[in-house]
């Protein structure tokens, strides 16, 4: 930072500057300007003192020309030439002193609110610093637990799964363009891969169930692995009718009817709606009497 320079020497500076050149001077070297400046202040300094003193000492607040030139005749200095330098006329017109703008402090960043000293503690002592300093300062908001607020974030969450995962599948997927120029890729629609055969999932009878994705199996192969268990059931009755087809007469009519038993047992039907209606138990109520 460069250092500041007071204005009232900058002035005298200009005086001196101003001196030298009715003096008939053209320049004059940095350092002999300084030196001079100084002394010049140094002069304007000692006469007002001096002034002030005689002035306080006559009981007067402001100084008056009378104690100009006590202090004048104090210091030694002869002022009988003054009054012919005033006369001349041929001064250097120095500009007006402006007031300088006070720098503007810089706004520092502040975490909450200085604390006052307490009563015990002296008022020269300095002040306490940002709470930051040597406070907890929170890092997080409490989380909102408002029904509507929930709700609505929650919404606007799916909302943005639903927005990127349709951008994913539309960029990585092949899709279908509503219009055949070259903007064709600002409404993509992703293509529907059709199941083969179409109607296979028309014919698979479903209880209950709306979307094989709640299932916690494979639909195909409960299906296939019902009908293998069909198969083999239907192996191993054709195998008992051979070997019953040896025996005596007798005991035809009850194995048939046992075979049959067996048959029904081991069939498996795929439509619930096709199946045999399971009455309920019906319990007994037993009174006690007391």
């Amino acid at each position: 930072m460069e250092p500041q320079i007071d204005p009232y020497r900058k002035m005298i500076a200009l005086s001196v500057s101003g001196i030298l050149k009715e003096a008939g001077f053209e320049t004059a070297d940095k350092d002999s300007l300084g030196s001079l400046t100084e002394m010049m202040q140094a002069f304007l300094s000692e006469v007002g003192l001096m002034s002030r003193n005689y002035c306080e000492l006559s009981g007067r607040v402001e100084p008056l020309i009378a104690d100009v030139i006590l202090a004048f005749t104090e210091m030694g200095f002869d002022f009988s030439s003054l009054e012919h330098y005033v006369k001349l006329g041929k001064h250097t017109l120095l500009p007006t002193l402006q007031l300088q703008q006070a720098q503007k402090q810089l706004n520092m960043l502040s975490a909450g609110t200085k604390e006052v000293l307490p009563s015990h503690i002296p008022k020269h002592f300095p002040s306490f610093p940002d709470p930051h300093a040597y406070v907890r300062t929170p890092t997080h908001k409490q989380p909102i637990l408002d029904y509507e607020s929930v709700r609505e974030k929650a919404a606007i969450q799916k909302r943005d799964v639903e927005k990127a995962l349709t951008k994913f599948l539309a960029k990585t997927s092949p899709t279908h363009n509503l219009f055949d120029t070259e903007e064709c890729n600002i409404f993509p629609l992703i293509a529907i891969k059709p199941p083969y055969p179409p109607y296979l999932s028309a014919l698979m009878p479903q209880d209950q169930i709306f979307d094989p994705e709640d299932l916690d199996f494979d639909p195909k192969s409960q299906i296939l692995q019902q009908q293998q268990e069909h198969k083999e059931a239907q192996n191993i009755k054709n195998e008992e009718e051979d070997a019953e087809l040896g025996e005596e007469g007798d005991n035809a009519p009850n194995e048939s009817m046992k075979s049959e038993d067996n048959a029904q047992s081991t069939s498996f039907i795929d439509n619930p709606y096709l199946a045999a209606t399971k009455m309920p138990i019906k319990e007994q109520n037993i009174d006690v009497l007391g």
